[in-house]
Order: structure tokens, then sequence, then C-alpha cells
């Protein structure tokens, strides 16, 4: 498999699947007064409930989403949980059955201008079980654990003019953990997010040998640390004149946020 290959298997996603559940989109972003809908769908073969929330969420610099308590959130946060609205809450749904979650934004009057940001998040509530005859004849304390399926994904309010700049710095491959790594540092500035594909091409070919796609950097950070991890195959192919590319999705329109061109050596 070429890094190309690779990378872009990773990453595509267009819905956020766990366990029996499937969200669509992986993303929303609320610019005006209009709402949207996130589809919501039981893959699984029994019926099944499901909690909607909000959470908070900080991005670090290595891409990590750290959750956030209420109690400590900041005023750009605080503002973020209490403009948005959605329903329902709460969906009990048949197998291979969708259901749609509105929401919507709204803006106090006052509210300065700047990007917000929740996660929505969408868990599975297990069923109860019945104490089983085996359970009850068991000596000493019995602990049954189940796991509990959920997806979050972010919802942005952007409000007023808002603009961001990205510059891509010095790639280069370094000796990680488990291996060569592809180290790639994006830098940010401006009062937006941006989000897109890195794309690293070779002068001659005309696809990329790597493509790393849903690359988002929050106005949380400027600076945003990618480490790709490579085979000694895949380290080998990506080395000399080198073009390195971050733009926007291609269901976004594609257009050129960064780039880079650098030897990697």
């Amino acid at each position: 498999m070429t890094a190309a290959v690779l990378a872009a298997a990773a990453f595509a996603a267009p819905v956020n699947a766990q366990g029996d559940l499937l969200v669509a989109p992986t993303r929303v972003i609320l610019d005006g007064s209009r709402g949207t809908e996130v589809i919501l769908s039981n893959i699984g073969s029994e019926e099944a409930t499901y909690r909607i929330g909000l959470e908070l969420r900080r991005m670090e610099e290595n891409g990590r989403l750290v959750p956030v308590e209420k109690a400590e959130a900041n005023a750009t946060e605080e503002a973020a949980l209490g403009m948005i609205r959605y329903a329902p809450r709460r969906i009990t749904l048949p197998p291979g059955q969708p259901q749609a979650v509105r929401l919507a934004a709204r803006p106090g009057a006052d509210l300065p201008d700047g990007e917000y940001r929740v996660h929505m998040s969408f868990k599975a509530i297990p069923k109860p079980r019945s104490v089983t005859e085996q359970q009850t004849q068991a000596q000493g304390v019995s602990i049954q654990l189940i796991p509990i399926y959920g997806v979050t994904i972010p919802i942005i309010v952007r409000h007023g003019r808002l603009e961001a700049q990205v510059a891509i710095n010095q790639p280069k491959i370094v000796a990680g953990e488990n291996g060569p790594e592809l180290a790639v540092t994006m830098s940010r500035a401006g009062d937006s997010s941006v989000y897109g594909e890195l794309r690293i091409t070779k002068p001659g070919l005309d696809d990329p040998i790597a493509l790393l796609r849903g690359v988002a950097i929050y106005p949380e950070i400027g600076t945003r640390e990618l480490r790709i991890q490579l085979t000694e195959q895949q380290a080998a192919s990506i080395t000399g004149q080198l073009r390195f590319e971050y733009r926007e999705m291609p269901e976004a329109g594609g257009g050129l946020i960064a780039a880079v061109d650098a030897f990697v050596g």
C-alpha cells in the first residue's frame, strides 16, 4: 500500500460511525439565522435509544481534543453553549432507521464577533438487563462492563467578519517511537478556525504521494503539529523536492489555503 492510499484510507470519513451509530454530516458551520439538521441512523439490528447533548472540548497542538467541564468554560465557550438550540434530545430508533436532529444558533445582539464552538454528542443508552440466575449464584462480587458507544461532531458558529491565515513550516522526517514519522508544523493566525486536507506532491507526478484529509486547526491554538506514522518504504518515498499544499476540502471548493515547497531528506 502506498503512502497516499494509506493516508487517504485513514482519514477520509464522509460520515462518523461508532458501534451501531452513524451520524452525518461530521461537521456543522452556522453563520446565519438559518438552522440545519444532523441525521442520526441506527445501523444495528436492534432498537436503540440515543441521548443527544452538548460538550466542550479544546484542541491541543498535537490535534487532540481535550474535554472541558462546563464549570471551567471561558466566556467564549459559555456563549457557545448558551446560543445553540436543538431538538430532540433523546431518540429511539428501530434498526435501520434514521431521524433528523434540528439545530440552530441564536446569538445575542451584543455578541462580539468571533467563532464559537461546541461539540454535539450522540450516545447510545444501554438497555436494562435482568440479573441472570448464573450471576445470582456467582460467588463474590461480579461486575459487568457495558460499553457505551458515542459520536461527537463540532458545531461551529461564525459571527461577524472573520479571517484566518495559515503557514506551513519546514516539514521533515523524524524518528518516532514506532519508526519514522513525517512531521509538519502549521501555524494559524486570525480569529477563525481552518479545515481542509494536506496534499503532498512530487514534481512530475499528477497524483499526490500522500493525502491527509480532515485537518482542523481551531482558534485556541496558533500551531498544529502533525505527525504521520510511516513505514520505512513510505519514508523513503517522501524525500527530495516536495510541495505541501493545505487546501479546503473538495466539497468546500478546494481553494488553496497555504503551500510550501520544501526539500525533505
